[in-house]
């Protein structure tokens, strides 16, 4: 597969992913906000800012921190990169820049994608009642991740979209918990009270995790939902889900047999791997739950950076008096 390829079709299934935990984000904050009414604005919706690591941006621009403001820089704001859009309108490019590759059906769903969230930011109303575009953008993504399961090969070009998909969920599942644990809660006082509770179930479903976690873990407890979100193997928007699927992804990509590792992505991937695998609730608790879910962003950006490395970047042909001198 041409590097080029590659590079267009995993951050087209990246982007994508990332436009709908965006609209997650935003969905659960809202639903605290109605939830949870006597909590300022700027409690409430800065720490999601902080979450993408933009707020400095955002303050220069917009200032002041409620929820219109945040709508607007967040899903509408076409110089923001990481917007809803312009992760629709890169999506959308690098779809379109392989369009000979990908299944019909495939290209078609990613341009509807994109037109509806358009239609959405010509729309006003969006700002102060987002839930149906929000609704749209989770379903949408949704209706590509079925396509790209029924519709591709299940060869290196669906690997790699599979590996984008999955390192930007394991990124966002782990911000959006930092953001609950860490930013939210105005006062330790309210740990264990009906305001905790309801923060921590609409954390749940921003994940689409509330159901499974019932059924699972039962009543709600701060460390179980950190045990599930971080290090459950099954829980499909788990990060050690996310990251034993990568590094599945990148073997079959390369050809390495399970248990070896023949590039750095894989090594890097195969390390967080176990790591997760080896570390229980208790220690991350210990640890602090901000603290490693810190490294372990950081750790995602690496595997991110080696996959760049590895696979798309372009490396310049030796001489052959530089050969002969190596």
């Amino acid at each position: 597969m041409l590097s080029r390829v590659a590079d267009s079709t995993f951050w087209m299934s990246r982007y994508i992913e990332r436009a709908e935990n965006i609209a997650r984000f935003i969905n659960v904050n809202w639903n605290l906000m109605l939830d949870s009414s006597g909590m300022p604005a700027e409690i409430q919706w800065q720490p999601l800012l902080d979450a993408t690591a933009d707020s400095e941006i955002f303050a220069e621009r917009y200032g002041e921190a409620n929820a219109i403001n945040v709508v607007k820089f967040l899903c509408f704001d076409q110089e923001y990169p990481n917007s809803i859009y312009s992760c629709m309108a890169a999506a959308r490019e690098n779809a379109r820049s392989i369009r000979e590759i990908i299944p019909i059906a495939l290209w078609e769903q990613v341009n509807m994608f994109y037109l509806n969230v358009r239609r959405f930011a010509a729309d006003a109303s969006c700002l102060s009642s987002p839930h149906d575009f929000l609704s749209s953008v989770i379903a949408d993504s949704n209706h590509f991740i079925g396509l790209s399961m029924t519709t591709m090969m299940h060869d290196e070009g669906w690997h790699f979209c599979r590996l984008g998909r999955l390192l930007e969920r394991g990124d966002k599942t782990s911000r959006i918990l930092d953001v609950k644990y860490y930013y939210l809660l105005p006062s330790p006082d309210d740990v264990g009270s009906s305001l905790d509770h309801i923060q921590w179930a609409a954390l749940l479903r921003s994940a689409s995790a509330l159901q499974a976690y019932r059924q699972r873990y039962g009543p709600i407890q701060p460390d179980e939902i950190v045990k599930m979100l971080l290090l459950d193997r099954e829980f499909p928007r788990g990060v050690r889900y996310c990251v034993e699927r990568s590094k599945d992804s990148l073997q079959a990509i390369s050809g390495t047999h399970s248990g070896t590792w023949s590039n750095e992505a894989e090594r890097l991937c195969g390390k967080l791997e176990a790591e997760l695998t080896y570390t229980s609730p208790d220690t991350i608790v210990d640890m602090g739950v901000h603290e490693f879910i810190d490294q372990l962003q950081t750790d995602i950006n690496a595997i991110g950076q080696a996959i760049y490395d590895t696979f798309f970047a372009i490396h310049p042909e030796p001489t052959q008096s530089q050969t002969q001198s190596q």
